[in-house]
């Protein structure tokens, strides 16, 4: 469910496109998405907590998404760059997680 709100994402982002600017359009595609993923993230898991971090990291990600967007030349470099440093943090936050703990 959660990959088809995303996939929505761009279905929103281009038929506000075709009736208003590209920033209002994105804003509201991306905006709708996040609150849908959000409430279907608190209905499932019933935290308000994993809520709030979904919703953060969806926000953020829209915005790295409209700022490589917005950057025209220097878009493979920024993208590059950006997801360079969140895999590496990810790598460094999941190796202090005990996968073996049941």
């Amino acid at each position: 469910m959660i990959g088809l709100a995303l996939s929505m994402f761009y279905t929103l982002l281009i038929s506000i496109s075709e009736h208003s600017s590209f920033l209002k359009a994105y804003v509201v595609a991306s905006v709708a998405v996040v609150i849908l993923i959000s409430m279907y993230a608190k209905a499932i898991l019933k935290s308000l907590k994993f809520m709030g971090f979904i919703s953060a990291s969806l926000i953020a990600l829209y915005t790295f998404i409209f700022v490589i967007i917005q950057l025209e030349n220097y878009a493979l470099l920024v993208g590059s760059i950006g997801l360079f440093i969140i895999l590496g943090t990810i790598m460094m936050i999941s190796r202090k997680i005990d996968w073996k703990n049941d």
